[in-house]
């Protein structure tokens, strides 16, 4: 029996568009338990759960180098400034404004300041205050943000603010300027105490684009693998297995551990997707003759 259970006219008319690319989570389990377990084969019996463990672990730690899962959002930025980190968030790949013909423009993060992670309220000798429970008792608002905010939301700036764009003066005054701040594309801090994106009031308004990779873990629809990663995953799964056991010999182990990173090296090559004419292309643009 084939694949593909639906007709033509059937995948048309939905909307799970080039979904045939992937293979399922669950589907990568039940063909290594076929595959891989049971009687007079290299793993005897292990544990469904075991297996799903390990499974996971392989896709959340793929997704960070090799399956590379880039998600993006389109945000506006609100007065406030402030956008609330993804709930399936782990780190920030970029973030660019979009003008009006569509193209983006990178916003860099600052060191100009930076979101205090602990706000203790002091005493008047400077000593942390606690509750009954003996906890420091936290303040709700930052005093480095408000100050920070304040200045961004200023008009009128003076030729040594932080927030005028750099490139404006260009006779001697900004000697030894930080790269990010030589550009008129805004700035942003990641705040992690509130979980919370902030901008420079320049930002105000505008059309952005958050690009970020997840685990593919929050969602049971992101749980899913490429298919040339595939047999990665069987090969990191067994080797899991094995490793962790006691009494496996050590030149089995060995063997899977190859085996796991040769398999993980050929997903990369395949996920690369390199074209020999975007290879060329490159080359070409080395020049200012286009050869042919």
């Amino acid at each position: 029996m084939g694949l593909i259970t639906e007709t033509n006219a059937e995948y048309y008319t939905g909307n799970n568009y080039g979904s045939y690319i992937y293979i399922s989570l669950d589907d990568i389990i039940n063909n290594f338990i076929v595959a891989y377990i049971g009687a007079g084969k290299l793993i005897p019996s292990a544990k469904r759960t075991d297996i799903m463990f390990h499974a996971k672990r392989g896709l959340q730690e793929f997704s960070y180098d090799t399956l590379k899962v880039i998600k993006s959002q389109e945000l506006t930025i609100p007065p406030s400034l402030s956008l609330a980190i993804p709930q399936d968030y782990v780190n920030y790949v970029k973030l660019s404004w979009i003008d009006d013909a569509g193209a983006k423009h990178i916003i860099y993060p600052t060191r100009v300041t930076s979101n205090p992670t602990e706000l203790p309220i002091q005493d008047n000798t400077g000593e942390p205050t606690q509750d009954q429970a003996g906890a420091n008792l936290l303040s709700e608002q930052s005093l480095t943000e408000e100050r920070w905010k304040d200045r961004s939301l200023t008009t009128d700036l003076q030729p040594d603010d932080y927030r005028i764009p750099k490139r404006d003066f260009l006779l001697g005054q900004r000697y030894g300027l930080q790269p990010e701040e030589a550009q008129v594309n805004g700035m942003f801090t990641i705040n992690e105490r509130t979980g919370t994106f902030s901008f420079s009031s320049d930002l105000a308004g505008k059309l952005i684009i958050l690009e970020y990779i997840s685990d593919n873990l929050a969602y049971d629809a992101d749980m899913k693998v490429p298919k040339m990663a595939e047999q990665a995953m069987y090969m990191h799964i067994a080797y899991s297995i094995l490793s962790g056991r006691s009494g496996v010999p050590e030149y089995i182990v060995n063997r899977f551990k190859k085996d796991r990173s040769s398999a993980l090296r050929n997903a990369k090559i395949r996920l690369s997707n390199i074209k020999i004419e975007e290879i060329a292309q490159v080359f070409r643009n080395k020049s200012k003759w286009i050869k042919h």
